[in-house]
């Protein structure tokens, strides 16, 4: 892949990966091309982890609970200071967002590699990321860039002058909680109050934010990439529409029947955004798209699970690139110089039953991948591998790069053919079904179209 970073300085040696499963060896890996020590951490439930192998240090931070090991902040400080690590990558999940996680490494004299905590905090709120866009002139769901009042009464009027239906958001939230669609005035308060508790509950805030629930848009999304110099690009789109309950199963770049003219302006509001919030990094900008126009809904701070399918049809190698930018180096890409070719999908491989969703656990018996050009698999798991209980069910990606979008498709229909895992409930089925389906393969498609294609299928 292109290497799209100079200079030669080096803060740090050495990695310490502060996560677990597919993306702890994927970052794993990076370092080691890139010359970088690492070390990796695991839970007790995680000690057989084949990453830990071929790690330089491997370290036991914790029990299964993920409270107790992987967000266990003081836990992973204390690993890095005991194997003199110069940095700490966060992966995506557990800390990889958390403010006082980043700013704690920061203060150990470490590198966190990802944006500084002013950032993620400023994206990490949705209110406050709304009105950093708005000032860099992206377009917004319409809605107030303020927190809902506790008078019922103002609350109804902002209602009414969104126009119905309209969603209720927390502030703090992610992960699709912290959300309900509200379609006349009657359900109103009661869907304010419920939102507000689960709020408060989940993510310690009951800051809450009303926009205008939009009927069949589509999930599209931005890479961008920044130096700590000022210099900023875009690195194309993605198309994350296939959802269940706003959990992303499919992901594809570029996203399809979306011009470059109409992209491009909102691609370069984004990277304004960064150059005025001083970002760096890696960061993925969300958008809903309807009817030609795109309205952003948040920033994720970190590596998306999806970072793939843009690294193939980009040919830059979106965690290398990472990894420089926390060293200080300087990026001479420019956006004229960023190429986009082909189409790429990617298939998220979950442990859980194809029909009920409910997690699989246990021992992987025996497996076989795809191999082939265009063809990558991200993964951890390998025969005799147990799959354990407590932490997400994701357990490989598989991703295929051809020249045209049909190409692809096909391309993945053979992939997944090929793809065998056993001793263990996966959802192969329902990704093999999904690529044979007419409306999927002609793009024609919004983030509620899978939760209708799933009752179909059941039913079938």
């Amino acid at each position: 892949m292109t290497d799209v970073f100079t200079g030669s300085t080096e803060l740090f040696d050495t990695v310490l990966i502060a996560n677990r499963g597919e993306i702890a060896a994927r970052i794993q890996r990076a370092c080691r091309e890139l010359g970088l020590k690492t070390v990796s951490i695991c839970s007790e439930a995680d000690k057989q982890a084949s990453y830990g192998e071929t790690a330089d240090s491997f370290i036991c931070v914790g029990p299964a609970n993920a409270t107790r090991s992987y967000l266990n902040k003081d836990a992973i400080l204390l690993a890095a200071r005991l194997t003199g690590t110069g940095a700490v990558h966060p992966g995506y999940g557990f800390l990889s967002e958390n403010t006082s996680f980043s700013d704690a490494v920061e203060k150990a004299g470490l590198v966190f590699i990802g944006p500084d905590a002013q950032s993620i905090a400023t994206m990490g709120d949705k209110i406050t990321a709304k009105r950093a866009m708005i000032a860099a002139g992206v377009p917004c769901v319409p809605g107030p860039d303020t927190s809902l009042p506790d008078d019922a009464g103002v609350v109804a009027g902002i209602a009414e002058e969104i126009g119905y239906p309209v969603i209720i958001k927390a502030a703090g939230g992610g992960g699709g909680r912290g959300m309900r669609v509200v379609h006349e005035p009657a359900s109103l308060q009661e869907a304010i109050t419920l939102t507000r508790e689960e709020a408060r509950q989940a993510f310690g805030n009951p800051a809450l934010y009303m926009e205008k629930f939009l009927q069949h848009p589509r999930h599209i999304e931005l890479q961008v990439l920044c130096d700590t110099h000022g210099n900023a690009v875009w690195l194309g789109h993605r198309d994350c529409s296939m959802q269940r309950r706003h959990q992303k199963v499919v992901e594809e770049a570029p996203a399809p029947g979306i011009s470059a003219e109409i992209m491009q302006p909102v691609g370069l509001a984004c990277v304004e955004a960064c150059q005025q919030i001083g970002y760096r990094g890696v960061g993925t900008f969300e958008f809903l798209y309807e009817n030609g126009k795109f309205y952003f809904i948040e920033m994720n701070t970190r590596l998306q699970v999806e970072h793939p399918v843009t690294e193939m049809t980009s040919g830059i190698d979106i965690v290398q690139a990472q990894i420089k930018a926390a060293q200080g180096k300087y990026l001479e890409l420019r956006q004229d110089d960023v190429i986009c070719e082909g189409h790429s999908f990617e298939c998220r491989i979950n442990a859980e039953d194809p029909d009920t969703f409910l997690p699989s656990a246990g021992v992987v018996t025996d497996l076989a991948w795809p191999h082939g050009e265009g063809i990558r698999l991200d993964t951890h798991i390998h025969a005799g591998y147990r799959v354990s209980p407590y932490y997400d069910s994701l357990i490989a990606k598989l991703i295929v790069h051809a020249p045209t979008r049909p190409e692809a498709i096909a391309k993945m229909r053979q992939a997944l053919a090929e793809t065998r895992v056993e001793g263990i409930s996966t959802n192969l089925p329902l990704l093999r079904a999904l690529f044979e389906d007419a409306a999927f393969a002609q793009g024609e498609t919004d983030i509620h179209y899978l939760e209708h294609w799933l009752k179909a299928w059941r039913a079938a």
